[in-house]
C-alpha cells in the first residue's frame, strides 16, 4: 500500500503519470523494490520499471538507439518527501537481460503490483520458465554478498541492507528447488519460517528508510547467511533447472513482431496526422493569402 490513503502503490496518481510521461509505448510497467519485497517504509522511494517498444526508425539510421529511459522525480507534499525512480529498457535490451543470469529483471517482469501491462506483458511473462537455469544461483549469491558489505559497512548497522540479505537468499532457495519467483519476504518467510524475520520487517516498515538497529547481533546474522548460502548452493545443485536458456528464438521472434507491429501502425498514424494537419496548412496559407490582398497600401 502507498502512504497516500491507503491507494495501492501501484495506483499511486504520481507513479501513474510518471508512466503516462513516457515518450514510447509500453510494453509493461511495475514497481520493484522495497515496495515489491514487503518493506517498505513510509519514505521509501517508489521504484518503477518498464519495458517499451522504440520505433522501427530508430534502428535503421547512422544513429544508436537510445535504449534505456531514466526517470527521477522528487517532490514534498503536505511536508512528506516523494522520490520515485523510474528506468525503462527497449524490449530488445530487456530481451537480452533475460537471457542473462539476472534475477532482477525476471523478478520485475513477474511482480504483482503492475502500474501497466499489455499483450506483450502476457507473452514474457510466458517465456520466464524458458529463461530460468540453475546458474541463476549466482546473481543471489552476488547480490547476497553485495547488501552484507553494506550492512556492516554501517554504523549503526542498518536493517535495509540485512532485510535483503535475507529477501534475496531466500528468494533464490525457493527459485531453485521450485522454479517460481518469489520476491516478497513476509510470503516467503511462510515457507522458511525464521523467527526474527517479522520483528526486522516491523522495524523497517514502521521506521524510515534508513532505520538502524540499536543491537545488532553480527555475529548471528553472519551465522544465519552463511547457513542459507550453504542452503542456496544446495538447492542449486539439486535443481531441476536447466542449464542454458532456451528463449533465446521465441525472444527474437518476439521482438521482431513487436517491432514490425509498431511499424505497420506508423504509416496509419502518419497519415491520421496529415489528414488534420494538412487542411489547417492549407487554411492558414489562404488565411496569409487574403490577408496580403486586403491589406491597406501605403
Amino acid at each position: 500500500m502507498s502512504d497516500d490513503g491507503g491507494v495501492p502503490v501501484e495506483q499511486d496518481p504520481r507513479v501513474q503519470a510518471a508512466a503516462d510521461a513516457l515518450p514510447h509505448p509500453l510494453a509493461f510497467a511495475s514497481i520493484s523494490g522495497a515496495h515489491l519485497y514487503g518493506f517498505a517504509s513510509p519514505d521509501s522511494d517508489f521504484d518503477v520499471r518498464a519495458t517499451h517498444v522504440l520505433p522501427a526508425e530508430e534502428f535503421v539510421g547512422l544513429r544508436a538507439p537510445i535504449e534505456t529511459i531514466t526517470v527521477t522525480r522528487k517532490d514534498v507534499t503536505d511536508g512528506r518527501a516523494f522520490e520515485l525512480d523510474l528506468v525503462s529498457h527497449d524490449i530488445a535490451k530487456f530481451a537480452r537481460m533475460m537471457l542473462q543470469k539476472n534475477g532482477y529483471v525476471l523478478e520485475q517482469l513477474t511482480s504483482p503490483l503492475v502500474v501497466r501491462t499489455s499483450p506483450l506483458h502476457d507473452e514474457l511473462r510466458a517465456l520466464v520458465p524458458a529463461c530460468l537455469t540453475r546458474h541463476h544461483v549466482y546473481h543471489y549469491l552476488g547480490f547476497a554478498a553485495t547488501e552484507w558489505k553494506l550492512f556492516l559497512k554501517g554504523t549503526p548497522r542498518r536493517v535495509k541492507p540485512l532485510l535483503y540479505v535475507y529477501r534475496v537468499l531466500l528468494t533464490g532457495i525457493r527459485l531453485m528447488r521450485t522454479g517460481e519467483i518469489e520476491a516478497n519476504l513476509s510470503r516467503l518467510n511462510d515457507e522458511f519460517r525464521l523467527p526474527w524475520i517479522a520483528d526486522l520487517v516491523a522495524l523497517k516498515t514502521s521506521g524510515a528508510e534508513k532505520t538502524t538497529l540499536d543491537d545488532a547481533d553480527v555475529a548471528f546474522h553472519s551465522a544465519q547467511r552463511l547457513r542459507l548460502e550453504d542452503e542456496l548452493r544446495a538447492a542449486a545443485a539439486a535443481s531441476g533447472l536447466q542449464e542454458s536458456p532456451t528463449a533465446e528464438p521465441a525472444l527474437h521472434d518476439f521482438v521482431v513482431r513487436a517491432r514490425l507491429s509498431w511499424l505497420r501502425h506508423t504509416p496509419r498514424v502518419a497519415e491520421q496526422r496529415h489528414e488534420v494537419a494538412g487542411p489547417m496548412e492549407a487554411t492558414e496559407r489562404n488565411d496569409r493569402r487574403r490577408s496580403k490582398r486586403t491589406r491597406p497600401r501605403r
